[in-house]
């Protein structure tokens, strides 16, 4: 029986983890192509209006270099660059 919790418990335990990486998982994403909705989808700390700043920051000034570029884009951050440098591409 107590064979059996232990099991029951460790399967438990693998899905809450899965489960719980599963919701801080954001997709890479091609800060140069992708859309407005696919920008605030994919990136923490990205919402409507500021995956559109950087849809606009792109249109005016032609495509980021660099991750860091971001930081000219208005409202963002090195902090929420930091959070999302892993899953953004250019």
């Amino acid at each position: 029986m107590k064979m059996i919790r232990s099991f029951i418990l460790a399967v438990l335990m693998l899905f809450t983890a899965q489960a719980l990486t599963g919701l801080a998982y954001a997709g890479e994403v091609n800060i140069n192509k992708a859309d407005a909705p696919t920008l605030a989808m994919e990136l923490q700390g990205i919402g409507d209006k500021k995956a559109q700043a950087i849809i606009d920051y792109r249109t005016a000034n032609g495509p980021f270099t660099s991750v860091d570029d971001l930081s000219k884009v208005k409202g963002i951050s090195a902090k929420t660059i930091e959070k999302n440098r892993k899953n953004i591409n250019l």
